[in-house]
Order: C-alpha cells, then structure tokens, then sequence
C-alpha cells in the first residue's frame, strides 16, 4: 500500500518546505531546484545536497523504515550531544516505500578521501590525528550505548578542532542504542571498524598509486584506531589505587582526564581491601567538553573542544602577563572579558585574512597560535605576530603544524551548482556524481 505524504521537519525555512517532496528524490528538476555539486563517495542510497533559504541541506532516498529509524537514532545523538551530523526532518513520500531523511549539511569538513589524498603516509603525524578522531569517537558512542555496526571512513566527516581532527558520524542507518555495551558488541563494532578503514585507505592508497610496499604499514594503520581506541577506553575505565592524602595523585589522573577534554562527573575514592591508607579511585567522566564550557563561561564563545583547549592557555598567558602589567591580582573573569575584545577579536580576524579567509577566524587563530610557537621555538626567540601573519599568509609553516592541512579547505560559498546535465540516467543509486573526480580547479 502507498502511503500519504507525511512531512516532518524541525526547521522554519519556507524554500525548504517548498520542495517537491512528492517526487522521488531521483526525479528532482535541476532546474526548479538548487542543487549543490558536492562529490560524494560510494553510498548505497542517492544523495543530494539542496540549498534553500541560505542553507544547505543534505537529502537522502531510503526505505520509508530506515529513514524513520536513522531519524530517531540521529535525534538521540543530538540530545546526548554526540558527533553525528544534526537531522533536520523525515519524510514518508506517496510512493511505494520511498522516505527521504533531511540533515544539516556539515559545514567546514572533509570526506576522507579528500583530506587523505592531500596526506601521504609519510605525513604520519597528521595522519595520526584523523586516527585519534576516529578513536575518540567510536569511544564517545560506546560509552553513551550506541552500537554502530558500520564504522568506516566513508561514514564519517572530519573537521578540523584546533591542532585535532573532531570526526562526525553522517550515517546512522545500522546505529542502534543499548543502556549498555557488552565487551563482545565493542569488540565487533571495532573489528568492522578495523577492516573498514582498512578497505578506505586501501582504497586511497591505491588512487595515490603508492608502491605495493606501503600496503603493510597502510594495514597497520588500520589496526592503530583500535589500538588507540583501547588506550583510551582503558584509561577512562582504569581504577588506580592511590594514597589516603595522596593529592598530587589524585590531582595527576583528574588533570589528565581533563587534558583529554573530559569534563568530570563524579570522583569516588573507597578502602581498597583492609588497608584504610589504601584507596582505590574511581572517576565518573561526562562528554569531551572540559575546556570548552570554561571558555563559554568566561567568554560567552563556542567553540569545539580542540579550539578551546588551545584558546583557554592563550587567556591564561594573557591573565598572567595583565597582573604583571598592573602589578594587582586580576580577576579571571575581567581577564578573560578584556583578553577577548583586546587580543581574541582583532588576532582571530587578523589571522582569518592572512589565512586567505579560508575556514572560519577562530581556527586560524589556533592555527596562528601554534604557528608562532612553532616558528619561535625555531628561531630561539619569539618572532612576533607580523612574522606569524605572513608564514600564515604565504603558507610558508612548519611541517608539522597542524595548519598544513589547513589549506585544503573549500568554503561552502564556493561549491557550484550542479550542471542540470550532469543528472542523468546514468546515475545510479551510489548518488550523485559518485566515484567522478573532482572537476580541475576544485578541491
């Protein structure tokens, strides 16, 4: 039986309600519809991207029972503040088991192939950090229940966090929730993690044309997610024993905790055996959002994680050199009021357009951040904002500065419309312009 239309979207934009819903998403006139040319990889549903009212939105053709399932899991993610792309709205079409799911498109981030293609394996380190991401996350869901069962590279967006790469979920369709994982679910969704990613760098390994002699270290790699995964799973779950009284102890695993980016819940120390000197430790931890709700609440900003960690020492420096100046104790909170009108608003800017307003001013400040500690601990002295200001510009940087990345970023302004007829019969289910190239010029 062909179901009646049924229209359910969280969001007010009148170009989006106006779309034609009715009709499958294959049949969409190109040119009665803003269509958005954003390459995407193999997919086994169609995807398009449609701008309306100044956004971007991402839509996708499933069955009606998928859509409404991935619906409800991406809506729980979003109340448990997960990184998974934001759903916007279901809809069940009038046409035989036909459902499109609407997300916000993600702003500022890679597809893997896009990021890794700019990253040989020589460039470990940066490598490393989409690795981390990719743990880190895996980790966040399964501590919250959530079983994936499709880990992979090619459901999952990167973006950059500071000097980290936070990585987002953008498919849901195999997600499902538990109050809590057993060790055997973890195990299996890292081993199809780990056979997944393998398959994706692989994959980019192969488009590099990389030598056959790499593929060892490539697997390798692969494996290093699950290895970094159980590190830090490992970690949070530890319960080390420490001293009655053994402040510097305690004070140690709290700080690392929150170096992660892990804000603390509840802390419990209990006798460990008949020793009463004796204590083990247990810490309860809450989400990756230590320092940025410091900096929020200081500030008023909102910022990743990452960003925050690195925006949080600047304002400590800065607090630092301000009682030094006055010769008083200054509050924190006047501090940090006076550090972001006097330094953060003008350098974030100032960055932002050495940078070629690439991204957005808060991470070329991070990325200016670290650039000029780089290059000042080459010099042997601090080189100074002008210097800074023009590596950034002439992207002339240290290796291993995470800004090196930094440049294969395309602002969403820039992504074309999509030619009318480039959507054609040929296109199949894997979506729109899957598996094309990039045109010459794009990135």
């Amino acid at each position: 039986m062909v179901a009646a239309l049924d229209l359910r979207l969280r969001v007010t934009s009148p170009e989006l309600l106006g779309l034609p819903w009715r009709d499958p998403l294959s049949a969409w006139d190109p040119t009665a519809v803003s269509f958005r040319d954003i390459p995407v990889g193999p997919s086994r549903h169609l995807v398009r991207f449609v701008e309306a009212d100044g956004a971007l939105w991402a839509l996708k053709s499933l069955p009606q029972r998928l859509a409404q399932r991935e619906y409800d899991v991406l809506r729980q993610m979003e109340i448990r503040a997960l990184s998974a792309v934001r759903v916007a709205g279901v809809v069940i079409q009038p046409v035989e088991d036909e459902a499109l799911l609407v997300t916000h498109y993600l702003e500022r981030s890679w597809q893997y192939r896009r990021l890794l293609m700019r990253i040989p394996t020589a460039m470990g380190v940066h490598r490393g950090r989409l690795f981390d991401a990719m743990a880190l996350l895996l980790v966040d869901l399964h501590r919250n229940g959530i079983y994936w069962g499709d880990c992979s590279l090619a459901n999952t967006l990167f973006m950059r966090d500071g000097q980290t790469i936070q990585a987002w979920m953008v498919d849901a369709e195999t997600a499902a929730f538990h109050p809590t994982l057993s060790d055997g679910q973890r195990q299996m969704d890292l081993e199809i993690m780990t056979e997944n990613v393998a398959g994706g760098l692989l994959d980019v390994a192969a488009r590099r044309e990389e030598p056959p002699e790499a593929y060892d270290g490539i697997i390798d790699e692969a494996h290093s997610v699950a290895r970094r995964y159980t590190d830090i799973w490992s970690f949070l779950h530890d319960e080390p024993v420490v001293g009655y009284g053994d402040r510097r102890a305690i004070g140690s695993r709290l700080r690392d905790l929150n170096d992660l980016g892990f804000s603390l819940d509840e802390v419990r120390l209990e006798p460990e055996g008949d020793a009463s000197e004796s204590l083990r430790m247990k810490v309860a931890v809450a989400g990756r959002t230590f320092h940025s709700e410091r900096l929020r609440s200081l500030t008023g900003l909102s910022v990743g994680e990452g960003q925050a960690t690195i925006l949080m020492n600047d304002l400590r420096s800065y607090h630092s050199w301000l009682q030094r100046e006055q010769g008083v104790d200054v509050p924190e909170e006047r501090a940090a009021l006076r550090w972001l009108t006097d330094v953060f608003v003008p350098m974030s800017e100032r960055a932002f357009e050495a940078g070629g307003r690439v991204g957005d001013p808060t991470q070329a400040y991070c990325d200016f951040l670290e650039i000029r500690w780089l290059l000042s601990e080459q010099a042997g002295h601090d080189v100074g904002d002008e210097a800074t200001s023009q590596a950034l510009a002439d992207h002339v940087i240290p290796d291993d500065s995470a800004a090196t990345i930094s440049f294969v970023e395309t602002p969403t302004a820039e992504l074309p419309e999509v030619d009318a007829e480039l959507l054609d019969d040929s296109e199949t289910s894997a979506g729109p312009r899957a598996g094309r190239p990039p045109r010459p010029g794009r990135s």
